[in-house]
């Protein structure tokens, strides 16, 4: 525990104004272990010379390799300032984009944040990313510019220089801060104009629009880092030194006589010291001045580096110790490595942990100073309004803003997520010293052992005598212990087998995993036993409320309430880093773990006492899981332990996701490389423990077709004749059709039934890429629609939020405007169904004459028509065209960004019997004369006629279920899956008609490169299918900034690659970015003149399309159409030979 004690960690934990909980945001490598290093060793956990090479939070031992962070930890530390007492909760959290999750889980707990920027690299991407989730969680952020030692050993800037370099920073940053600051204005904007528009405001011809965008009355004063406010601290970690112009204003305020509020305002900024006059003056940038910042604290730095690092000048380095009053051990200045004298001087006289912790006092909320908008903002799950929650539910909100610790309070916890420990790190499987008592008793054991053995050997050695002689065990003068008796030569292996079972039983105990919610109290008090709720995330307060009784409280017998349980708290932990320290209860405003939840957490929840307690919003994930392995175990007889180990893997990590395929295989979904191979460690070494297996990523792909094209490969034109040879090769690949299947030269694809019953036109139209884009970004929305409907067919009702509503309004709206021209006319409205999953980017469009169906928007309108009506078998076009979408004719991967028209849909189905017709089991000749059936020819302009052969289904009824399905079932099998068949075989079909394209998945790659190195960074990302979007230099230093795209498929082994070519002088952040089509056509051979004259009629070149869409088919065991030998005039390398 260091120099605090744990009484006085429990007793600060009561006194919420004077708690701070925090976390260490960064891009990696920016030094946030090092600074928490720094801020640990300050409450003498560890040993400040330690402090940057211990890296006391990285406990896992691939993090101390790896040299990154990769979990979320946490610690409490006690620092006193102004005679007050504070307890900081800090979490440190990873800054590497694969484990964005995790930064995730430490925000939500945190008020307040440190962002830490290098001096030298500036603002990063990961640096943005952090900046954009410290806003969406409302938390307040304060500023550490790092490594500024850099500036001097690296860059060799002057002081001037780095001020102005420093200063470009901060203004880099604010406009990060300040872009985020004005969208949010914009869309509070865009809200208001929305609702004063369905108002009707305006309306009464008088209409005055506001061309102010709001900016102007909305109060950013505090947003912004700048020195004199406080916020801001330069630093550098490694060397222990770190300061805010706070220290030198009250510093110099003593030696100059000037007041410290006067230096508090002037000391950055552009003002300078005139010696003759003195006084503080304004310009010092027009006049050739050196700004106060540089005179009074960069040169003193730069001074101290000159004479320490780079001259290493004992006189002057003797000097500035007696005028700083440092003392420094004698082994610190005859060290070899200067920097450890320097680190010694600097960690005295500007130690960066007063530094940062003083500020965090000062300027971060404590729990009682949570904003109103975050608390709302957690309590909204979805796209609920405040002002809808029931009325209990917004009295909590006054519980949250108290941070209220007395008894009446609810409990209102929120676990972020959850993770393993050994049961040997376990507070209460520790060893503790021992009591005098216990010492004696473990003695007298040992003796007793002692004299059973040596019992065993004389027994053993001694010639086999008859106890009738008279000489018993006890004549020899062995005594047996107390207890026990000795029975026979068995006794001593069944004690032995006893202790052996014993052992193994306690390691097996020490070897298990137990999970830890990693939570914060925002009401109330948490104790040891305690009975709550555990609420899922769509848990509707209203809905516990009606259902659980009044004054119910948890103790009482749980009523069946949808997305709740009820369970007892488990031991309750102080989280300490690499050490647990155990609580009996836990007041409103802190950090904890709790035990024993891993029956009823999964990743995160919502605990409560109180049923109208809301679950909290979910997590907002920066990166998404998109790379994904087959897993299988190396013994096949170990699957249940496998299975096990990725149940515990899936609860352990907030972002990594466990599926079973439809094939059996057991797969496991990453955030990216680094990420899965620290899965794949944590199942060998810690959940499964067996020897496991890994496919090569599974490469997700997706298929879609485009407009015919205009020119051929090489860039012509296509003409007539071109034109001709291309429709020829059409023609040929159409000839392989089954006789069942017609196609027209517009593309529409005819298809009928097996038993020759229904016929299906359908056509395939490429979408607009925006459309496809909006049904990607609102899939949620699609599906709440589908929801809806489904329950209107079933005669239910679903009801819809009035904010729902009006998204999906606005998404229809956007559908309009994107989807225009002749062939797009009215085909919003007459969108039949989403895929695939009913809500993916595909949409199939009825476009049969006289057949109208139910909208896809009817949750928007108000009055839904009756007479519109579901044709029967309705829903067996729907699934064929899921089934189609779901899995592509070209390697069997989900579609993207495809329309299907359907234009015609004849049926001929058994005519319903009339009264006359009906038949007795007792006639059996008319039975066999009626056995045919009467077939009644229909169309679909007699859909709508009346005519009695088809069966038209109103809304909601089960009138289609109710005909006799035993005549539409033949040896086919029954209509509706013949039906389902047909219809996916003709969107296969009609997709095939269309020019086909393969989709990729491409990762935003932001490389950060020297000069030197330029050229190799450029030369592995061509050689990997890489495109360079832009590339900029950073102002005063020699970095360059490249921004690529990347295929996902072509990124394993890309940051290796890129480490090793460029020396480690470059460093890549992979971020999945968006579904790229893939330019070449796979099926391409040459056709046209130019085409066989550039390629020849083997077409020699790599086709990339075909590379990956035959790497999917093999993986898929799908028929590949490849040959060992298909030219066999072709010449051939040695290499291949060998």
């Amino acid at each position: 525990m260091g120099h605090t004690s744990l009484d006085k960690i429990i007793a600060l934990q009561n006194k919420p104004a004077n708690i701070r909980n925090l976390c260490i945001l960064a891009h990696v490598d920016h030094g946030k272990t090092t600074l928490a290093d720094c801020l640990v060793a300050s409450n003498g956990i560890i040993s400040s010379r330690l402090a940057g090479k211990l890296r006391y939070l990285d406990s896992r031992e691939d993090e101390q390799i790896r040299g990154i962070t990769m979990k979320s930890s946490a610690i409490s530390l006690h620092y006193s300032v102004g005679g007050e007492d504070y307890l900081i909760n800090l979490i440190d959290s990873p800054g590497h984009v694969d484990f964005s999750s995790e930064v995730s889980t430490a925000v939500r707990l945190c008020d307040g944040a440190i962002v830490i920027v290098d001096a030298v690299e500036g603002v990063c991407p990961q640096t943005q990313a952090v900046l954009r989730q410290a806003w969406l969680e409302n938390i307040r952020p304060v500023l550490v510019i790092n490594k500024i030692d850099r500036l001097i050993g690296e860059l060799k800037l002057t002081s001037q220089e780095a001020y102005t370099h420093l200063q470009k920073i901060l203004e880099q940053v604010n406009a990060v801060t300040g872009s985020l600051f004005t969208s949010k204005v914009l869309e509070e904007r865009a809200e208001k104009d929305s609702e004063v528009r369905e108002a009707g405001g305006g309306d009464n011809g008088e209409q005055v629009y506001d061309w102010s965008a709001g900016l102007e009355e909305s109060d950013d004063s505090d947003l912004y880092f700048s020195p004199d406010q406080g916020n801001v601290v330069f630093a550098s970690a490694i060397d222990g030194w770190g300061f805010s112009i706070h220290q030198f204003a009250h510093m110099y305020s003593q030696k100059m006589g000037i007041r410290s509020e006067v230096l508090l305002k002037t000391l950055w900024g552009d003002f300078y010291l005139n010696a003759k006059a003195k006084k503080i003056m304004k310009g010092a940038q027009s006049k050739g001045k050196k700004p106060l910042f540089v005179q009074l604290v960069l040169d003193n730095i730069w001074s101290l580096y000159d004479a320490v690092v780079l001259k290493r000048d004992k006189e002057k380095v003797e000097k500035v110790m007696s005028s700083l009053g440092v003392k420094v051990a004698a082994r610190d200045s005859r060290h070899s490595d200067p920097r450890v004298l320097l680190s010694a001087i600097c960690s005295q006289w500007l130690p960066v942990s007063q530094a940062v912790l003083t500020m965090v006092c000062n300027r971060l909320p404590s729990p009682l100073d949570m904003a109103a908008e975050r608390v709302e903002k957690l309590m909204c799950v979805g796209a609920r309004r405040f002002d809808c929650l029931p009325e209990k539910t917004q009295e909590l909100k006054r519980a949250f803003l108290e941070c209220k610790s007395d008894t009446s309070a609810p409990v209102v916890v929120f676990v972020s997520k959850m993770f393993a420990v050994d049961s040997k790190a376990l507070p209460q499987n520790k060893q503790r010293p021992l009591t005098q008592e216990e010492m004696a008793q473990r003695r007298e054991l040992a003796r007793q052992r002692h004299a059973e053995k040596l019992a065993a050997s004389q027994a053993a050695d001694a010639p086999a005598q008859p106890l009738s002689q008279g000489r018993s065990a006890t004549e020899s003068g062995i005594a047996p212990p107390a207890g026990e008796s000795f029975t026979g030569p068995d006794v001593l292996p069944d004690h032995g087998e006893a202790m052996t079972l014993k052992a193994n039983k306690v390691d097996e105990e020490e070897g298990k995993e137990h999970f830890i919610a990693f939570a914060r109290v925002y009401s109330g008090v948490v104790r040891k036993g305690q009975k709550v709720f555990v609420l899922g995330p769509k848990y509707d307060p209203a809905e516990g409320l009606k259902k659980l009784p009044e004054g119910c409280s948890t103790a009482d017998d749980l009523c069946t309430v949808p997305h709740m349980a009820c369970c007892s708290l488990g031991s309750l932990y102080l989280l300490m880093g690499r050490e647990l320290e155990e609580l009996e209860e836990v007041p409103a405003g802190n950090v904890l773990g709790i035990g024993g939840m891993e029956d009823w957490i999964l990743k995160s929840a919502t605990i409560s006492t109180s049923p109208a307690c809301p679950p909290f919003t979910p997590l907002n994930f920066e990166a998404t899981p998109i790379v994904r392995v087959a897993i299988e175990p190396k013994h096949p007889s170990e699957m249940p332990k496998l299975v096990r180990g990725m149940k515990l893997l899936n609860q352990a990590d907030p972002c990594a996701e466990v599926l079973i395929q439809e094939t059996g295989e057991h797969v496991l979904v990453t955030a990216g490389e680094v990420h899965l191979q620290r899965c794949l460690d944590d199942l060998r070494e810690r959940f499964a423990k067996i020897e496991i297996s890994a496919s090569k990523p599974i490469i997700p792909f997706r298929e879609t077709i485009v407009r015919p094209p205009k020119v051929d490969m090489v860039n012509e034109e296509l003409g007539k004749q071109q034109k001709v040879a291309v429709i020829r090769q059409v023609k040929e690949e159409q000839s392989k059709y089954p006789e069942t299947v017609q196609v027209d030269s517009t593309g529409l694809v005819t298809l009928t039934t097996a038993n020759r019953m229904a016929t299906i036109g359908v056509r395939a139209i490429p979408l607009p890429e925006e459309v496809t884009q909006l049904l990607e970004a609102n899939s949620d929305l699609i599906r709440t629609m589908e929801l809806f409907n489904l329950s209107m067919k079933e005669g239910k009702t679903l009801e819809i939020n009035q904010k729902t509503l009006e998204s999906i309004q606005d998404l229809k709206r956007k559908l309009e405007s994107y989807m225009q021209g002749r062939k797009w006319r009215s085909a919003v409205n007459r969108i039949w169904s989403f895929g695939p999953r009913r809500y993916g980017p595909n949409i199939l469009v009825n476009n049969l004459e006289g057949y109208r169906r139910p909208s896809v928007w009817q949750c928007l309108e108000k009055e839904r028509s009756r007479a519109e009506t579901y044709r029967e078998f309705d829903n067996s076009i729907v699934s064929g065209f899921q089934l189609a979408t779901l899995s592509g004719p070209m390697c069997e991967e989900p579609l993207m960004g495809v329309c299907f028209s359907l234009e015609k849909w004849d049926m001929k189905l058994p005519r319903q019997p009339s009264e006359g017709d009906r038949v007795s089991p007792d006639d059996p000749a008319r039975l066999d004369r009626s056995g045919d059936g009467v077939y009644g020819q229909t169309s679909d302009q007699e859909a709508q006629g009346g005519s009695e052969s088809e069966s038209v289904v109103p809304t909601g009824s089960s009138e289609g279920k109710r005909r006799n399905n035993s005549s539409l079932v033949d040896c086919y099998g029954p209509f509706s899956g013949q039906l389902i068949a047909a219809m996916k075989e003709a969107c296969r079909y009609a997709f095939q008609a269309k020019p086909q394209r393969l989709m990729a998945a491409m990762y935003t790659c932001e490389i950060m490169a020297t000069a030197e190195v330029l050229g190799r960074v450029y030369g592995v990302l061509s050689k990997r299918e890489g495109r360079v979007l832009q590339e900029e230099m950073k102002e005063g230093t020699e970095v360059f900034i490249i921004k690529a795209v990347l295929p996902v498929a072509e990124s394993f082994g890309f940051a290796d690659e890129i480490r090793k070519r460029t020396s480690g002088l470059a460093s890549p952040q992979l971020i999945f970015s968006h579904w790229e089509v893939i330019s070449s056509d796979p099926f391409w051979v040459p056709t046209t003149e130019e085409e066989y004259l550039h390629f020849g009629e083997k077409a020699d070149s790599i086709n990339q399309a075909l590379k990956y869409m035959n790497g999917v088919r093999r993986r898929k065991g799908l028929y590949v159409e490849e040959k060992i030998v298909e030219h066999a005039e072709k010449q051939r390398t040695l290499g291949k030979n060998k």
